[in-house]
């Protein structure tokens, strides 16, 4: 039987002025909650990001500034110093990143067996260098590299090279160096969050796998690397972000020597401010150079990977 008209449930009206009062009370209690956030975050990364690139306009050091227009994205192009830290730069780029991204796979790939014993042991040992001091272990790794260091020392040792390497002298040698170091460095940082989502991989796709014959390696390359394709792209994106910042390593192993074989853009913008006759406007510029290399290098990894939703 059908309800009749007192049956009926009646339905509650709301008048659209106390629905609009509703939502402005939700918004102004959701707003209470991110303010603070909003506004530090406004005051120390939005506001200096468009001081410096005021700042790229002009020239001169402290209060002395003067506005000179364009002329400084223009010298950049014509500055052989800041051409040879773009080079050395763009150097790490393609040689460290690529080689630390493969080996953190692998090397994640390896401690996620279940069958591995220490498994605990072997991944804090791997990722205990990316929480050590910057300072002081790029010192160390200057000392080890020396003329007369622990490096050259076992090589004479084991008769593989019969006069010491200039490792920190040499130009092509200081940059396999700090490739060296900062791979030592980084390597277990983003096995952590291979490693992460290896864990989250159903292991019965792999059985699967298994019973269908596919071998180890047919393994890694047709599932492994699929299923962790976002991580690997979101890596070598913050990868390639650290490695155009790079700083510490250069300044304290190699000190951008020798002869600026080594030297990087970060270390050149400190140059620039703190070294040379400062000049800060000429310094912001280069910090935009940054800017666009990055952005620039992540569009580009985007394309490469194939990603429709960047």
């Amino acid at each position: 039987m059908g309800q009749t008209e007192s049956e009926k449930p009646i339905k509650s009206y709301q008048p659209k002025k106390t629905r609009l009062n509703h939502r402005v009370k939700n918004g102004l209690i959701g707003w209470s909650f991110v303010l603070l956030s909003v506004l530090l975050i406004s005051i120390f990364y939005f506001y200096p990001m468009v001081q410096a690139l005021i700042l790229s306009f002009q020239s001169g050091a402290g209060t002395n500034l003067e506005y000179v227009g364009i002329d400084n994205y223009i010298r950049l192009f014509s500055d052989t110093t800041f051409l040879t830290s773009l080079k050395n730069t763009v150097i790490y780029l393609l040689v460290q990143v690529p080689v630390m991204i493969v080996l953190a796979l692998i090397i994640s790939v390896l401690l996620n067996d279940k069958k591995l014993k220490m498994r605990g042991w072997f991944r804090t040992a791997i990722f205990l260098p990316c929480v050590t001091s910057l300072v002081a272990y790029a010192v160390i790794f200057k000392y080890m590299f020396g003329t007369d260091g622990l490096i050259n020392l076992m090589l004479l040792n084991f008769s593989i090279i019969s006069n010491p390497i200039g490792w920190l002298t040499d130009p092509f040698w200081a940059k396999i160096t700090i490739i060296i170091a900062i791979t030592w460095r980084w390597t277990g940082y983003n096995m952590i969050f291979y490693l992460s989502a290896l864990q989250n991989i159903d292991y019965s796709i792999y059985e699967a796998a298994k019973i269908d014959g596919a071998s180890a390696l047919q393994q890694f390359f047709k599932i492994t690397i699929p299923m962790l394709k976002p991580i690997i792209l979101f890596t070598s994106i913050i990868s390639t972000i650290g490695t155009l910042q790079l700083f510490d390593e250069v300044m304290n192993i190699t000190s951008g020597g020798p002869g600026n074989a080594t030297l990087t853009i970060s270390q050149y913008i400190y140059n620039i401010s703190f070294q040379y006759t400062p000049d800060f406007g000429y310094a912001a510029t280069v910090s935009y150079a940054i800017v666009i290399l990055i952005v620039f290098f992540s569009i580009l990894q985007f394309k490469v990977a194939g990603d429709n939703n960047g």
